[in-house]
Parts: structure tokens; sequence; C-alpha cells
């Protein structure tokens, strides 16, 4: 019993002793928009949207976050609410390819880490309904519409405005390994919808409560 005790006590000495810790976590960024302030923000635009500002919103387009000076640091860790307006088809092409995939994409400094298709509507259970990869990558996953959402009871934006379920809410946050001065933030779609007038107003997508902080290990 005693060297269990003694072999656990070293295992925990080797193992515990090499993982990291952090050191110290700095909030480098925070934006709720309801200030109107796009300060670091590339293409910005802001709408009302739920009784809150919102980023956006945007179809066929993009925004970018530019954060200069950051201090010394090994990790940097991203999170927002990313909003998905209205008709999003998700992984299908319909009519040859006149709708449809409707692909997201979040890079940081050109690195793509998230490039997911949403499906924005019901899906009554027992139904064979497309589905969305979110929240895998497209095209590696098919998952039903609106899996990971973190609240599907919202009011669409346009062409959907009085389906009090047109819109969905996903929280998006992921931690990268990161060290240099400067953090660049793009979010992008490719939406696909050539049969209406306004696509924009078909479907789009918007952010808020950008959160940005770097982490020093040891």
């Amino acid at each position: 019993m005693n060297k269990l005790i003694l072999l656990c006590f070293l295992l925990f000495i080797l193992f515990g002793s090499c993982a990291k810790t952090t050191d110290s976590e700095v909030e480098v960024y925070y934006n709720d928009f309801e200030s109107g302030n796009l300060t670091g923000i590339e293409n910005g635009t802001i709408s009302p949207f739920n009784g809150s500002n919102v980023l956006g919103n945007y179809n066929n387009g993009e925004f970018k976050v530019v954060v200069n000076d950051l201090p010394k640091h090994d990790v940097v860790d991203i999170s927002f609410d990313l909003y998905i307006h209205d008709s999003w088809e998700g992984s299908q092409s319909l009519q040859n390819n006149v709708s449809g995939p409707d692909l997201w994409q979040m890079k940081v400094n050109n690195k793509t880490f998230v490039s997911a298709t949403f499906a924005n509507f019901d899906c009554a259970p027992g139904n064979f309904c497309p589905g969305q990869s979110y929240p895998a990558d497209y095209p590696t996953q098919s998952n039903n519409p609106k899996s990971g959402a973190s609240n599907i009871n919202l009011p669409g934006f346009c062409s959907e405005a009085l389906n009090p379920n047109g819109s969905t809410l996903y929280k998006i946050h992921k931690s990268i390994s990161h060290s240099e001065k400067t953090l660049l933030i793009q979010c992008l779609d490719k939406l696909v919808q050539k049969d209406v007038a306004d696509p924009k107003c078909n479907e789009s997508w918007s952010v808020d409560n950008i959160k940005i902080k770097v982490i020093s290990l040891n």
C-alpha cells in the first residue's frame, strides 16, 4: 500500500511539474457596440437587433479586428456572439448552386480556425432535414440544423423578421497559440442565394460582445 502511495506521488510530481499553468491573463479588447465605437475594426457597421446593437449585418462581406502592441503572451483567447439571421441553407446546394451551401469563417492572422455551414430552420423530431457542419468544419461532418446553438428563440433580422425563431445565437470561443505583437481577426461569409432581389435581407449574420484576452504561460 505504501509503495502504491509513493508511486502515485511520484507520478503527480512528474506530470504535474511538466504542465504549464497560467501566469497572467490580460483583456486587450472588448466591444459590445452599445456606444457605437468601432475602434480597431475595419469595414464595421452597427445595426440594432433584439434590443441591442450588433456588428453587422453582413452578406458576402467581412470585417476585421486589429489589435496592436500586445503585451508578451503565449495564447490569445477570443470569444464573441455569432448571430445567424434568416434563411441559411446549411451544407445543401439547391437548384444547380442557386442556393447554398452557406459558409461562415473566422481567421486569425490569415489562418482559418472556423469554416462551417449553418442551417437556420427548424427540424421536427423524426424528420430528415438537410444539415449543417457546425460545430464541425465543412465538409467533414453533417449535423442537425441549429446544432451547438446557445439560443434558437430569437427573431429574424429581415426576411424572417416576423418569425420568433428567425435568428440563432452561437457562442464562438477559441484559444489559440499566439505570441506576435499584432493580432488580426477576420470574420467573413460565403453565402449563396442567387434567386432573390435582396440577398442580404434573405440571409445574413452579425456578431456582438467581442472579447480578446492574451495569456502568458509558465
